[in-house]
């Protein structure tokens, strides 16, 4: 993501500052001049990286998933610093408007009890977190929204109240999400397939430049005011 930010960013007439990974760790102390990180890492650094960039107070804007069940931690670190945090699950535009789909089409499932739902997602096999952060997004939506499911499991299941994340890792698959409501006579399918990275390391440009001057925890809702 960081090879696919970087481009974007230059192009749109941003100078990089510095550029941290596993080699460079030392390299927030280089920072400090910068007007906002972007931080697309793997689940366990993702807390600490955004904990570093708020001591410098350095707006950040966070792409990597599967650190969610720290989110208070990170809200209470965030208000302690009054600093400033950005995470989505996707920086995509398109898989935000596919999220409001998913919410609208969960609604109208309300009324037709014989269809059953699931969630596909596929992914290249560098992607460590199972499901994808997209895919739980999609699933709690539909739990918010359709009342007989009650909570998300990631694999096979005959409880009626369950829904089924199925997670699938091939290369190349930049990500793949389908939202499926299955029944005797016929099936309801969305999907958004991402041909490449670069839609959603343009987000995350985008919102890089909105970010500076706001305070708090911010997400996708608040961005594309939805």
């Amino acid at each position: 993501m960081g090879k696919a930010i970087e481009p974007i960013a230059v192009g749109r007439g941003h100078r990089i500052s510095g550029k941290i990974d596993l080699q460079n760790g030392e390299g927030f102390k280089d920072t400090t001049k910068a007007d906002v990180a972007i931080e697309f890492t793997q689940p366990e650094s993702a807390v600490d990286n955004i904990k570093r960039c708020l001591d410098l107070h350095i707006p950040v804007v966070v792409g990597t998933t599967g650190w969610y069940e720290r989110y208070d931690e990170v809200a209470e670190y965030c208000k302690k610093k009054d600093g400033t945090v950005f995470y989505a699950s996707n920086y995509s535009m398109g898989v935000n408007v596919f999220f409001k789909l998913n919410e609208y089409l969960a609604k109208l499932m309300n009324n037709y009890p014989e269809y059953e739902v699931s969630v596909d997602e596929t992914h290249h096999t560098q992607k460590k977190d199972s499901p994808s952060g997209t895919a739980i997004t999609l699933a709690k939506s539909v739990l918010s929204n359709l009342g007989r499911k009650k909570e998300w499991v990631n694999h096979a299941t005959n409880n009626p109240h369950e829904l089924v994340i199925n997670s699938f890792r091939v290369d190349p698959a930049p990500g793949t999400h389908v939202v499926t409501y299955h029944s005797e006579i016929d099936d309801i399918e969305i999907k958004h397939h991402a041909y490449s990275r670069k839609g959603f390391a343009q987000g995350a440009v985008l919102v890089a430049e909105w970010l500076p001057g706001r305070k708090g925890m911010f997400t996708m809702d608040d961005f594309l005011q939805f």
